[in-house]
């Protein structure tokens, strides 16, 4: 039996991992790549084996960067079962076509204003493409073990992380692999805790904070001093969110600090059809995580949801105070790209950035202090305050990942460390060694494991 790590290896992108015996090959993510420009090129080259002898997709929950690549996928050729949680394919569905049509209206923008380098910009998938998916996909509850194709069973066991998400138990010729997907806090406000591991001889985990704590300030309590300083000169709050997860989090946060008058109540608005439909999917699954009713409640009412195009055209009017909220995280793409062209040259406003920014990214370059950045073909000058909120976010930290391994019954064969960036797996790996005397090692893109 072989494992191939084909994403995710030493970045925190494109998670995708070949589990492979004589006859048989299951796919465990099939993620999109982004960031830096040589690793988005890698969503256009052909998948490294024919997908139409791939048996099936085990899918551990509905982020991009592990799911997005899944209608490229079926458009080479891929026709067997997609498994995931059913809330993780109600998320997954919206995620993907929004996915589409961010590329679609993307490459019809380049194509209007002359800004691609290509004689044609295309986009990766279109809505059609990602429709076609949906029809793949096969729900499985949390827990429970299923047969996935001839030899290969499957159990699912929650991850924290986001609604739906799982690490995925696969056995296979008596040995028994954990992926385990992205690791939640055990501490989230809205996600239970990732559960503990029953058994396993080999592990997939990933380290995107592998080399770092998560900060000990309360992020919610510099949510609310960012939001009280920005309003106090009269700017505009712009918070570039994951539609999936953080956009929740940070409306639950806002509604608290507005309950508890910690901030104004100024008007906040969530300006993103996905991170609105998202957050209605949040509520309807309120049995798969933390909040109880009148919380549930306060994601939806705590701020104005603008749907269409012309009323986020109208935001970019706004000059008093108030929170814009709007996908997308790492401010790669999305309508929040048209708010910080607006808003990020103007010294009285803030952008609010709340996780991890992967390099590449213009969030990442933000952050690192960039004074410009290129939104649509031109430099925008960053004059507003930045704040990163490091503690908010959805990934365990490294004295996290740790305390999860610790769950073991006993020690796997090897641990595989991947999503994480080379020096956060590398000490991930070192800690491993040091702290529990396990084996394990940081694969790089395309290598492969025997693991027999």
């Amino acid at each position: 039996m072989k494992l191939t790590f084909l994403g995710a290896a030493s970045t925190v992108t494109g998670s995708k991992t070949l589990l492979s015996t004589a006859n048989h090959q299951v796919l465990i993510d099939c993620g999109l790549f982004q960031g830096y420009k040589n690793l988005r090129a890698l969503n256009w080259t052909a998948f490294p084996f024919d997908p139409k002898k791939l048996d099936a997709v085990v899918l551990t929950h509905a982020h991009l960067d592990h799911s997005g690549a899944l209608p490229l996928l079926v458009k080479q050729g891929f026709h067997g079962p997609i498994y995931a949680t059913s809330s993780t394919i109600d998320l997954c569905k919206i995620l993907l076509l929004d996915s589409a049509k961010l590329q679609q209206e993307e490459a019809d923008f380049a194509n209007r204003h002359h800004t691609t380098t290509h004689e044609v910009a295309l986009p990766l998938y279109t809505l059609d493409e990602a429709r076609k998916t949906f029809r793949l996909f096969k729900p499985l509850e949390f827990n429970q073990t299923h047969e996935i194709t001839q030899g290969f069973s499957l159990r699912y066991r929650p991850a924290g992380h986001i609604l739906g998400a799982s690490s995925a138990e696969i056995t296979a010729e008596g040995k028994t692999i954990l992926f385990s997907g992205d690791l939640g806090r055990p501490n989230d406000p809205i996600m239970n805790p990732p559960a503990p591991i029953e058994r396993a001889d080999y592990i997939v985990m990933e380290s995107t904070y592998g080399d770092r704590r998560h900060g000990a300030l309360d992020a919610q309590a510099q949510l609310g001093d960012a939001i009280r300083r920005t309003s106090e000169r009269g700017g505009v709050v712009v918070i570039p969110a994951f539609a999936v997860g953080r956009a929740q989090e940070i409306l639950l946060a806002i509604y608290r600090l507005k309950i508890s008058k910690a901030i104004p109540n100024l008007p906040v608005f969530l300006n993103s059809p996905m991170a609105i439909n998202m957050t209605e999917i949040y509520q309807r699954h309120c049995q798969e995580h933390r909040l109880n009713a009148r919380e549930c409640a306060g994601l939806g009412n705590v701020a104005k949801m603008v749907r269409t195009q012309e009323q986020s055209r109208a935001l970019n009017a706004v000059r008093y105070p108030s929170v814009i909220v709007s996908a997308s995280g790492m401010a790669t793409g999305g309508r929040v790209l048209h708010h910080l062209k607006t808003f990020a040259p103007d010294h009285r406003n803030t952008i609010i950035f709340a996780g991890f920014q992967a390099g590449g990214t213009r969030g990442a370059k933000i952050v690192s202090g960039e004074r410009t950045v290129r939104i649509f073909g031109e430099d925008v000058p960053i004059n507003a305050e930045v704040v990163s909120l490091d503690g908010m976010s959805a990934h365990a930290d490294s004295q996290e990942l740790m305390g999860w391994l610790k769950t073991a019954k006993r020690a796997p064969n090897t641990v595989f460390l991947n999503h994480g960036e080379s020096p956060a797996a590398d000490a991930m790996r070192l800690e491993i060694k040091h702290t529990l005397g396990w084996h394990a090692v940081v694969p790089l893109l395309g290598q492969q494991f025997d693991i027999n």
